[in-house]
């Protein structure tokens, strides 16, 4: 297929968000062709700071989520930078907001204000637990780790709660976010009208534990901590081999007939115990051990190629470097880098793959104010005579 223009090319992105959620958010639409101007305090976003790691003295986890985007440092407080932000949105087709709900009122920049010159705007807000009783919480992942109950369910069964290694509900946000200006677009494209969107991190949280909420609101069940087990099947989970642990998994009948196979178990196949998952997962204490003794009796990266083979789904617990590796290993070329000689960055491919539209990886993650010069010369000349 010939490829086009990028697949949001010729859409303004005002970034006023900063951290995670939202500049993730930005970035994927960036990475598809949208314009993204980051719009930050004259101090910078958070992530700037918070290092170590550093890549060549700059935070890698602002470099992280930061790609495809220009940089204008403005101060709100200022009536100039004021009216160049407002200018912005007036222009944008997209701006992406996550201060505390109501905080942009006081500078004419919240929804009911700016709609007035801009009704096709798609005016995106992110918050950590709504604009109602939650407007006053502040928004860190970490907090809604632990109210939503995912850390109640992290770690082993009789040890203490622990977060997930990532912001895992900042980055699910942003992806719902994202997903929420696609399809207001898609409306506007329709009718010419913007509209609000407003996602939060709690409300994120619960719609991504999935399995877990639906036990408690359709099955009545408060779940609970399994360290590395899964409630509703088994095999599901790490199991010790000759020399480290290795993740195998029997998600149906026929996987599990053949993980048996493999191992020299066939009678379990047809043992009433573990004939179907219900019974399987009901009856796991019993089969794990008979499962064990076999698996134990050979290396992990032998079992992982025969039952790779097999048809078994199985792998290792990799660091993640490894992870890398083995994406590379596998044809994904996970790592782009942005800007050339010295100043080139390496980053993680966008995950999307496209057969006209291929997401395009350009712009290094900006320095601060980078591009302030020519972004204030832009706003500042007439809007008509721009178009």
């Amino acid at each position: 297929m010939t490829v086009t223009a990028d697949a949001l090319d010729g859409l303004l992105i005002a970034d006023f968000s900063r951290i995670l959620a939202g500049p993730y958010a930005t970035m994927l639409l960036g990475d598809l062709g949208a314009e993204v101007i980051k719009v930050e305090s004259p101090s910078g976003d958070d992530t700037r700071t918070w290092m170590p790691p550093v890549r060549d003295g700059v935070s890698t986890y602002y470099l992280g989520v930061n790609r495809n985007k220009r940089s204008l440092a403005l101060d709100l407080k200022n009536a100039e930078d004021l009216r160049l932000a407002q200018e912005l949105v007036s222009r944008a087709d997209i701006m992406i907001e996550n201060f505390k709900p109501g905080g942009l009122a006081r500078f004419g920049l919240d929804y009911e204000t700016v709609r007035t010159d801009n009704p096709g705007l798609i005016y995106t807000s992110i918050s950590g637990f709504g604009t109602a009783g939650g407007a006053s919480l502040p928004g860190y992942d970490l907090l809604v780790q632990a109210a939503s109950g995912l850390m109640s369910l992290t770690g082993d069964a009789d040890g203490p709660a622990y977060r997930a290694g990532i912001s895992v509900f900042d980055v699910m946000t942003g992806m719902h976010a994202a997903i929420g200006i696609l399809a207001a677009l898609n409306h506007r494209h329709a009718t010419g009208a913007g509209q609000h969107v407003e996602v939060n991190l709690l409300s994120s949280a619960l719609s991504g534990l999935v399995n877990h909420t639906s036990a408690h609101v359709a099955g009545g069940v408060v779940p609970h901590r399994m360290g590395n087990a899964h409630p509703s099947l088994f095999p599901y989970e790490p199991l010790p081999t000759a020399d480290k642990d290795l993740i195998v998994i029997a998600g149906n009948d026929g996987q599990f007939r053949r993980l048996c196979v493999e191992l020299g178990l066939d009678e379990l196949v047809e043992d009433p115990r573990f004939a179907g998952n219900e019974a399987r997962t009901r009856n796991r204490e019993q089969l794990r051990p008979l499962l064990v003794a076999k698996l134990e009796q050979r290396p992990a990266d032998e079992w992982f190629r025969r039952l790779s083979a097999a048809g078994v789904p199985c792998g290792p617990i990799n660091h993640v470097d490894a992870g890398v590796a083995l994406a590379a290993d596998l044809g994904l070329d996970p790592v782009v880098a942005l800007g050339s000689g010295p100043d080139s960055v390496p980053m993680i491919r966008n995950p999307i793959t496209f057969s006209g539209t291929p997401p395009r990886h350009v712009l290094p993650p900006p320095a601060l104010d980078q591009h302030g010069e020519e972004l204030r010369a832009w706003l500042a000349a007439d809007k008509e005579a721009d178009r």
